[in-house]
């Protein structure tokens, strides 16, 4: 039977109107960072990382300009490598880390995991390496590690049992990245990372201002939709509403 555990991956402080755009222009939001940890009988993977700890007291060194916009408000219990013993793992067990997309708030803690396979879709690889990478959020330091880089295109059956089925859904990024998770009691869900940050973007099909392609955005949270329709739970990367509702840390969904 495979489990899930949903773990903090940080909290950031961001301008309310990126994702919803009636909001003041000086209103700010906290907003939870999403991770989970996917124990199957063929190994231990995580969807996504997270921020680094680091970032708790030296954002600006690590970030730079960026951590103007993505300003970090957590301390480091709330970091992925605290929580991660509350689900009964070490940073050693984890054998998959599958990255949504290269934003350093999604991938922050990649280089605790020296064992585990990095995959990541081609076109996100190719446009964190892009020359105007950094204009577009990216942070070398973040991803560009040792770990063995397995770059995929499109969908693929991560165990080949159906159970976790990656799915590219490109407009946030490139190459952003949702996963299907099927489990035996609680059903189907959609990590929907920033595919669909918060759910209203699902409910009025729209695309926040940080997008790389509002169109391809738009027809991503279309295709989750779908599966919203089909009966999969929708977990939204950064929605603090959603987030006070799951169950997460030690707690699991099966």
């Amino acid at each position: 039977m495979m489990t899930m555990h949903m773990l903090s991956g940080g909290r950031l402080r961001m301008r309310r109107g990126v994702y919803y755009p009636d909001a003041p222009w000086d209103e700010t939001m906290d907003m939870p960072v999403s991770c989970a940890l996917l124990r199957h009988p063929q190994g231990l993977a995580l969807f996504d990382t997270g921020c680094h700890p680091s970032i708790v007291t030296g954002a600006e060194e690590r970030w730079g300009s960026l951590s103007r916009f993505m300003t970090p408000v957590f301390a480091e219990p709330e970091s992925l490598l605290a929580q991660l013993p509350l689900a009964g793992a070490q940073p050693n067990d984890i054998d998959i880390v599958i990255c949504s997309h290269l934003h350093p708030d999604h991938c922050g803690c990649n280089a605790f995991f020296p064992r585990a396979t990095v995959i990541a879709q081609a076109a996100e690889v190719a446009a964190a390496r892009a020359d105007d990478a950094d204009a577009w959020g990216y942070r070398a330091v973040e991803w560009e590690l040792p770990n063995r880089l397995e770059t995929i295109e499109g969908t693929r059956d991560l165990f080949g049992d159906g159970r976790v089925t990656l799915l590219h859904m490109p407009g946030h990024t490139p190459g952003m990245m949702a996963a299907h998770v099927v489990l035996d009691h609680d059903g189907a869900f959609v990590l929907g990372s920033d595919a669909v940050a918060v759910r209203a973007h699902l409910d009025e099909r729209r695309a926040p201002k940080n997008t790389w392609d509002i169109d391809r955005a738009v027809a991503s949270i279309l295709e989750i939709a779908a599966l919203q329709r089909d009966g999969a739970t929708v977990l939204f990367g950064h929605d603090a509403e959603q987030w006070a509702t799951l169950w997460t840390g030690a707690a699991f969904y099966r």
